[in-house]
């Protein structure tokens, strides 16, 4: 048995404090703290979260600059769409061909564009329902054409467009009617749908709205040869370029046909091998980073608004 004084030997050894459940040590201690270490043990937490946020953001600028797959954004006012670089040069071939080629009014592309969108998704399809193919989804069987015609896209555009001119007041109907009035659809409201994209491509590859498309690219080595590109682009839009050893240059007949030129070989830059598109004192260069979706200054300026040049790679 252990005696009273052996209890109190040993009273307080482990006494080391207030209870620390007793609130008033706590305010104690807070107030012994000072502002400067509290202010500090509130603001290290958020120091490191901020870190980690901006670690996140950076490894994800990482991410969309290096990795993906290619892409073209086309904005105009308010809209904003991301398509691939196929999808970008066919939309431009039909918008070219309708204004350009066809001296159309900018509600041909709109329907053009919309009637594509709902039935390729702007893709040359080789397969369809029954024996339809092409942007168009034109059948062989229907007079349209034969099979590689309508996989042309520029024959493909130009029977459209006949078809639609042909359409009893086909500018006062809807972009939607228009288009079921040429197409004979069995889901004839499929195309309300895309009528928002449809003018939004015309609006930027009709060169109304000025530098609305850029497209992110992997660097290019090698590039259709400048008189083959001159070529093209006749085809397509019915101007006429000039060819040089590494570039083509094009004196449009405004800054809005500039414009719209020069969409058109950005839109192509991808499978033409374009490495910058000038137009006045403003420039697209190939980039794979997000620098590619937008226009910047040009470091060597063509001597007017109404001037394009396409630099191609590898020349």
């Amino acid at each position: 048995m252990r005696s009273r004084g052996h209890d109190r030997e040993f009273e307080g050894l482990y006494d080391v404090g207030p209870d620390v459940h007793d609130d008033a040590f706590y305010d104690e201690e807070y107030h012994r703290r000072g502002p400067i270490r509290r202010a500090l043990g509130c603001l290290l937490p958020l120091a490191i979260l901020g870190g980690v946020v901006f670690g996140g953001y950076q490894a994800y600028q990482h991410l969309i600059n290096n990795f993906g797959s290619p892409s073209c954004k086309v904005v105009s006012g308010n809209f904003d769409y991301q398509w691939d670089p196929e999808q970008a040069a066919n939309a431009s071939t039909i918008t070219d061909v309708g204004l350009f080629k066809l001296g159309l009014p900018n509600r041909a592309s709109d329907i053009a564009l919309t009637t594509a969108l709902q039935e390729s998704k702007l893709r040359n399809l080789t397969y369809g329902d029954l024996d339809s193919i092409g942007l168009f989804q034109q059948r062989p069987s229907q007079g349209w054409g034969t099979s590689a015609q309508i996989q042309d896209p520029v024959f493909a555009s130009t029977s459209f467009y006949h078809a639609l001119v042909k359409v009893a007041g086909w500018q006062q109907l809807s972009v939607a009617s228009a288009a079921q009035a040429v197409q004979k659809s069995g889901f004839p409201s499929a195309y309300d749908a895309h009528t928002t994209q449809g003018e939004t491509l015309t609006a930027v590859l009709s060169g109304a709205t000025p530098e609305g498309i850029g497209c992110r690219l992997d660097s290019a080595t090698s590039s259709t040869a400048p008189a083959a590109l001159v070529t093209k682009l006749a085809a397509q839009s019915g101007v006429q370029a000039t060819a040089s050893t590494s570039s083509v240059t094009y004196r449009a007949p405004n800054a809005t046909a500039a414009q719209a030129i020069g969409a058109w070989a950005v839109a192509h830059a991808q499978s033409d091998g374009v490495t910058s598109v000038t137009v006045g004192d403003r420039a697209w260069q190939r980039d794979r980073g997000q620098d590619g979706w937008t226009w910047h200054p040009a470091t060597s300026p063509t001597s007017s608004g109404s001037q394009v040049r396409i630099n191609l790679a590898g020349r």
